[in-house]
């Protein structure tokens, strides 16, 4: 199986991270020094996050789909465990009217178990692939505010791309996945700052990939639960 190699974008957290750290404390100073005209007001209602995602796929087994001359065998597929990246823009119109983009990074293997019919033989193999997220969602954020969080929930849609490593994925083609989502959380800002933390609970639902390979394909829907933890800077 090939080692896990966390993806590039991983490492980039850090130096993020201190950037939006440095443009919140600009945007503080400057609002202080400045009166708000209606574009500056409309302005700070975006915010961009960049949160740690934990990436948890659930296994689906199915009759794998060959041709009719072909024994079929029961396919059972088993993603990795694994943490990603998620970065989230948002528009908060008002407390119940917002809307979200959302990009998310993460490197994974399906890991594969066929049990041909009627032999009871038992082989395995695998596929590290990379899968890229990019969905778009209303969301909306609650009046109240428990222990002074701000409560969030959403939902919206989307397209994942599951594009196979060079060595790790066995030769196979990339592949889109349409996929929709719901999302709950809660944030809340630091005092006199432009700058928060964010925490949540993600969950995508979409058709186990194939890399349009028969001998993979067992259509059947599987659910990546993903808890998040980040900060975001509201302009």
């Amino acid at each position: 199986m090939p080692k896990f190699r966390p993806p590039v974008s991983a490492r980039l957290l850090g130096p993020v991270f201190m950037l939006l750290l440095s443009f919140s404390v600009v945007r503080s100073a400057s609002a202080q020094a400045t009166t708000q005209t209606p574009a500056q007001r409309q302005f700070e209602r975006i915010d961009l996050a960049i949160s740690a995602a934990g990436e948890i796929t659930n296994p689906v087994s199915g009759v794998e789909q060959r041709d009719a001359n072909t024994t079929h065998s029961v396919l059972t597929i088993k993603p990795s465990t694994t943490v990603g990246e998620l970065l989230t823009l948002r528009y908060t119109a008002k407390p119940y009217v917002g809307f979200e983009f959302n990009f998310g990074n993460a490197r994974f293997t399906q890991n594969y178990t066929f049990t041909p019919k009627p032999s009871p033989t038992i082989l395995t193999g695998g596929a590290q692939a990379a899968a890229r997220e990019l969905t778009f969602g209303y969301i909306a954020h609650l009046r109240a505010r428990p222990f002074g969080l701000q409560p969030f929930l959403g939902a919206g849609g989307g397209t994942i791309r599951f594009k196979p490593t060079t060595y790790g994925g066995q030769g196979l083609p990339y592949q889109y996945r349409a996929a929709y989502y719901y999302t709950v959380g809660v944030e809340g800002n630091f005092p006199d700052s432009h700058f928060g933390m964010r925490a949540g609970f993600r969950q995508l639902i979409y058709l186990a990939p194939d890399f349009q390979q028969n001998y993979l394909t067992i259509t059947r829907r599987v659910r990546t639960s993903e808890p998040t933890i980040g900060f975001f800077v509201r302009f």
